[in-house]
């Protein structure tokens, strides 16, 4: 069997949680209630097509 190294684990994810607060700062930020609302606006408008343009069966 292969012999673990000890310690090795904590430097791994020493260097992820940097990565993700260095990422955090720079990223783009969307607020939940935009998502939802971008959500309720899409079904609407597929909703409003389809009653408008029904499909008709071929």
């Amino acid at each position: 069997m292969a012999k673990e190294k000890k310690g090795e684990g904590f430097h791994s994810a020493a260097g992820l949680i940097r990565y993700f607060d260095a990422e955090e700062k720079t990223s783009l930020k969307i607020p939940p209630w935009f998502v939802a609302a971008m959500s309720i606006a899409t079904i609407v408008i597929v909703a409003a097509v389809h009653i408008i343009w029904p499909l008709t069966p071929t």
